[in-house]
């Protein structure tokens, strides 16, 4: 077990990070209870030039302020008006990649995530959803821009080791605005693991 340290989120491939976050335990403490799941499905943002990006083109927003931030971050944004979206950033300050956490597999503090998201058995959409896992997590909008390697929101690796075969590349969800990047195979999940999404 080790606390992932903020020079893993700074390297420049946010694809291969994305992948290597597969097995990684995301953790969050949040008024002292912990809870945590095994990271099952992520996705790659790699702006400027990704069209399917908030950063697409360097676009500046007060949303998109974050994704500007050296990496080892979290930038957390509002979807739809209703679902919390927790992203890490990577790379060096300015260059705007961030990978979307999709899936956990709960581990830790089931009861609490239960109670967050208002189920009263374990079930695989507890979790399986972007904005599912955040509420389950304690995840929102306070969160933005808070460091991931801090008490509150950190990442640990227990050792899970996943060989290529078992982890299954397809294009990323909701993006049909993305041209030529709507099929990038930047979409990774465990194999066989219940708690990811569908498949597209």
């Amino acid at each position: 077990m080790a606390k992932l340290s903020k020079s893993f989120f700074l390297r420049e491939d946010v694809v291969q990070i994305s992948k290597e976050l597969l097995g990684k335990y995301l953790y969050t403490n949040i008024d002292g209870i912990v809870t945590a799941g095994m990271i099952v499905e992520t996705e790659a943002y790699m702006g400027p030039e990704d069209k399917a990006s908030h950063a697409f083109g360097n676009r500046k927003t007060p949303r998109t302020e974050k994704f500007y931030s050296e990496g080892g971050i979290a930038y957390v944004y509002l979807c739809y008006g209703i679902h919390h979206l927790f992203n890490i950033i990577t790379n060096k300050t300015d260059i705007p990649h961030a990978i979307l956490i999709r899936a956990i597999e709960p581990k830790e503090g089931i009861e609490t995530m239960l109670l967050r998201r208002g189920k009263t058995k374990l079930e695989y959409n507890l979790t399986s959803g972007p904005g599912t896992l955040s509420k389950a997590l304690g995840i929102n909008s306070s969160q933005n821009g808070l460091s991931i390697t801090g008490k509150s929101i950190w990442l640990e690796d227990k050792g899970v080791k996943l060989k290529e075969e078992q982890i299954i590349a397809s294009p990323r969800v909701g993006i049909d605005y993305a041209e030529e990047y709507i099929n990038k195979p930047w979409r990774f999940r465990i194999k066989d693991n219940p708690w990811t999404g569908k498949a597209k």
